[in-house]
């Protein structure tokens, strides 16, 4: 099941390739121009991620004074966390998403160079045993190296072929194969001809530099991805992360470029020198847009508070005219000056509380009828 999947995963990429190929009649540069296309097809996906990782950065403050805040209540933690992201457009798992992206096509890569005939020409299994029938009547003998013989056969046979092609001219989709690219031997393992560095002229030494630059670029990629990513906390999380895949991805690139077939070094070396322009391009856009959407965002906050001041404003002018409507449209008239010193006289005077010269001895409450029946 996973060969019949794997399959069919390698017919887009097998077609692009071999596109390149028929154009350029180069496997080097098809390869080169095969990363490319895989990099512009990726390209709107990657803007989002890295929008995204920027701006996750951005407010490394913010999530790190929730965390401290809610140190304690991670449920509390979690809910704040989710609020930032929604309100600033952050997407925490977009950025791994996508840096997981090429392991993928690398395998696929790596089945149709190791399988050129029934993975790059997409030849049948039937084809593929008369390809090697003729093969063997022509004095082909399968080479051992290092037990990987019947691992990578259909290599053999597409050199043979390239050789003797006019000898398969019956056979229908077949492609003459060369893999020969600035002097150097793509089908071979850079281990396998390491010792005769110093002996082998630059065929080995192109050979062994294909891994060397290879994880160079990949580590140099890394740097500027970082530098575009913004200063992180080094004891935070994101940033321990981003070291270990900067440590991590030139390791990998340095290893497959020595054990595998030089094409996939070649693909590497394109992928990360494609990604560190992109990166430099986008670092710089993101850059400039993340300031004028913060401008943005301030102007706009100083017109809501401006906004807010003025219906306070207008809200308390109408209730200051709604009370004097309630007034009847003015201010009461003023009692005589009489009236009121005898109003005054009579709510305080209280003669059933006199005691002798004494008017308020009993208080002015005072009712000496309060007990009675």
């Amino acid at each position: 099941m996973f060969s019949t999947l794997g399959y069919y995963i390698c017919i887009p990429f097998a077609w692009i390739l071999r596109a390149f190929y028929n154009l350029t009649g180069s496997y080097g540069w098809a390869l080169i121009l095969f990363t490319l296309i895989v990099k512009l097809v990726l390209l709107p996906f990657q803007l989002k991620s890295k929008k995204s990782m920027i701006r996750m950065n951005k407010f490394q403050p913010k999530m790190k004074e929730i965390q401290e805040k809610y140190a304690n209540n991670q449920q509390k933690m979690n809910e704040e966390l989710q609020l930032l992201y929604a309100q600033e457009g952050i997407n925490p798992m977009s950025g791994c998403l996508w840096s997981l992206l090429p392991f993928p096509i690398i395998i696929a890569l790596y089945s149709i160079i190791r399988q050129p005939l029934s993975r790059f020409m997409l030849l049948s299994s039937e084809t593929v045993e008369k390809v090697r029938e003729i093969a063997t009547g022509l004095g082909y003998v399968m080479t051992e190296t290092k037990g990987r013989a019947s691992f990578y056969e259909e290599i053999q046979l597409a050199q043979f072929v390239n050789d003797h092609f006019g000898s398969f001219s019956g056979i229908n989709g077949l492609i003459r194969m060369d893999y020969n690219f600035l002097g150097l031997d793509l089908t071979v393992m850079p281990q396998d001809v390491f010792k005769e560095f110093f002996t082998g002229g630059w065929a080995v030494i192109g050979l062994v530099l294909i891994p060397v630059i290879s994880a160079a670029l990949s580590f140099f990629q890394s740097k500027v991805a970082m530098a575009g990513n913004g200063q992180q906390d080094a004891n935070d999380a994101a940033a321990r992360s981003s070291k270990s895949m900067m440590l991590m991805m030139p390791l990998m690139s340095l290893w497959i470029g020595f054990t595998l077939p030089a094409a996939l070094g070649v693909y590497w070396i394109a992928n990360s020198a494609f990604q560190i322009v992109q990166d430099v391009i986008l670092n710089k856009y993101f850059s400039t847009r993340m300031e004028q959407e913060e401008t943005e965002k301030e102007r706009q906050k100083r017109e809501a508070r401006v906004a807010k001041m003025m219906a306070a404003r207008e809200q308390q002018r109408a209730y200051q005219e709604a009370a004097s409507k309630a007034r009847g449209g003015g201010k009461p008239a003023k009692k005589p000056q009489s009236e009121k010193s005898e109003s005054k006289k009579g709510s305080s005077t209280n003669e059933a509380g006199r005691i002798g010269d004494r008017p308020y001895a009993r208080g002015r409450s005072y009712s000496p009828d309060h007990y009675g029946e």
